[in-house]
């Protein structure tokens, strides 16, 4: 019997070692703690790493591990692996993702209770030998409305401990069908309703262009005065500098997050002087029970992958044999980029979703390029939770049809994969191919387009007059954003000419900019996306 090594080096915790230790086809290692120039000098022995978020998996380390098969992480993020790295030598990486959603959720809902009674306040009150019970009126949860941003797994946990305090649940996510949630006892409104009437508000999103300081100057005046805010999804969501000037202001009553923009945050952090404000230190997975059973997941899952009996939760690569995944592996690069422009770029929640291929990619099996479309249709939209295994069930989840098909259609490209989604009230379409086996997408919608799609990238949409580019490229020159790319397409008919211009730049664009570009008077929209 071949054995394998493994090497743990990140404190794993008893049961996962257990699980391990009692495998005869593996034989463990515990370094913990190692420095990156230890590690890499002993990588090249194990055919598989489990870690938490201290250990950093760099391109470095990977190349340096010629046996390396499997990286486990026990936890949902994995921006401490070097995906790119790991997949251009075929290395699963596979995450936990379910293990820590009732932690999460039981720490959101210990939040709201803290915040709204005032909790840790008096507690420090008290240890200081005062006893002024005035100081520290607090709010009920009965009968209140609790405002839900984002209606995943750890959303409809903390809705189900709402409806058990009698609590009214509305709920915000443009990107989940009221069908999917018909049963919910919950009310979906948009984001301007939800402000206006939530008494409490709990954000479970991860962190994207849309989300970015979703609550700002502008927003907080739309809150309804006296609100009270949890966040223990992700650090800027919420303007730390707008939520403490309407604290200050008497416009929200009190916050309470286990997230920050800089963790920890610093010192002199505006929130932190606020007596209204309370906080942990990014406790959402910090229980026994959600540290046990991430640590038993990535144990039984990198067992399995190592003897190949299953892949489970990997992020990175489907299960295929390494021959279909190097003919398939730029098809599955482009049908992942493509799915992730759709709810970047439109607005709406996905009802549906058609699939066609055409040419090469229908030489292969095609159920693996419909999981990457799946994933990255999802991961805008849920975060890093997502991978190739359980995107089919979290698509289930949010009530999104899926069909896909093989096309006859006469095409400019004799290989392509061909996205429509249903999207709000309408369809939506975008196209893509190779061109010398490296991604493009060349439609959106009506618009033809030869885009490369590759990190951020600036959408542009106008009435195709003269001087339009001109303007663009002087507003962004001006603040000095650098263009690597720019494609253009028309669309429209007539005297009713539109154009479209993508522009990859080598920095995000920040928002001050976006304002000015969309002040330009010809330009009908702006959007900025990152694939």
């Amino acid at each position: 019997m071949k054995i394998m090594k493994v090497l743990v080096s990140d404190s794993l915790g008893q049961g996962g070692m257990d699980v391990l230790r009692k495998e005869k086809s593996i034989q463990v290692d515990e370094k913990v703690g190692l420095k990156p120039e230890e590690l890499k000098r002993i990588i090249g022995e194990y055919d598989a790493v489990l870690i938490r978020s201290t250990t950093k998996i760099t391109k470095e380390i990977i190349e340096a591990g010629k046996k390396l098969r499997v990286i486990g992480r026990a936890g949902v993020g994995v921006d401490n692996v070097d995906l790119e790295a790991a997949t251009q030598r075929g290395i699963i990486v596979m995450n936990t993702p379910e293990g820590n959603t009732i932690s999460t959720a039981e720490l959101s809902f210990s939040m709201l209770m803290a915040v709204a009674r005032n909790i840790p306040q008096a507690d420090a009150h008290v240890k200081k030998g005062e006893w002024k019970r005035n100081k520290f009126k607090g709010s009920e949860l009965n009968g209140k409305t609790l405002g839900i941003v984002g209606f995943g797994r750890i959303g409809r946990e903390v809705a189900k401990r709402a409806n058990a305090f009698n609590m009214k649940v509305m709920v915000f996510d443009p990107f989940i069908s009221k069908e999917a949630v018909k049963e919910w006892p919950v009310e979906f409104v948009d984001v301007s309703t939800l402000l206006k009437n939530s008494d409490f508000l709990t954000f479970h999103t991860p962190l994207t262009n849309e989300t970015r300081n979703l609550l700002n100057k502008d927003t907080f005046k739309l809150c309804k005065k006296g609100m009270r805010i949890v966040n223990c999804a992700r650090g800027g969501i919420v303007d730390e500098t707008a939520l403490a000037e309407a604290i200050q202001s008497g416009q929200i009553a009190g916050a309470a997050f286990d997230v920050f923009v800089s963790e920890p945050p610093p010192a002199d952090h505006p929130l932190l002087k606020l007596p209204q404000f309370i906080c942990t230190p990014h406790l959402g997975a910090v229980t026994e029970e959600a540290q046990e059973n991430v640590a038993l997941d990535v144990a039984i899952q990198v067992i399995d992958a190592l003897n190949d009996r299953a892949i489970r939760n990997a992020v990175n690569i489907p299960n295929l044999d390494p021959d279909t995944l190097k003919g398939l592996k730029p098809w599955l690069v482009l049908a992942e980029k493509i799915a992730s422009l759709f709810p970047q770029f439109f607005d709406g929640s996905i009802k549906k979703v058609e699939i066609r291929y055409g040419g090469d990619p229908t030489r292969f099996k095609t159920a693996p390029l419909t999981l990457a479309i799946l994933k990255g249709l999802l991961t805008p939209i849920c975060g890093d939770s997502v991978n190739f295994v359980n995107a089919p069930a979290l698509a289930k989840e949010r009530g999104i049809h899926v069909s896909e098909g093989v096309s006859n259609e006469i095409s400019d490209f004799s290989s392509f994969i061909d996205v429509e989604i249903a999207q709000g009230n309408r369809k939506h379409h975008v196209k893509g191919t190779l061109f010398n086996q490296q991604p493009r997408i060349v439609r959106i919608n009506d618009s033809p387009i030869d885009l490369v799609p590759e990190g951020w990238i600036l959408f542009v949409r106008n009435e195709d007059l003269p001087g339009v580019v001109g303007s663009i490229g002087m507003i962004l020159g001006k603040n000095k954003i650098n263009i690597a790319e720019m494609s253009l397409g028309r669309f429209g008919k007539g005297k009713k000419v539109y154009a479209m211009t993508a522009i990859n730049t080598d920095s995000e664009v920040p928002s001050k900019v976006m304002t000015q570009l969309k002040k330009l008077k010809p330009v009908l929209d702006v959007k900025l996306v990152k694939l």
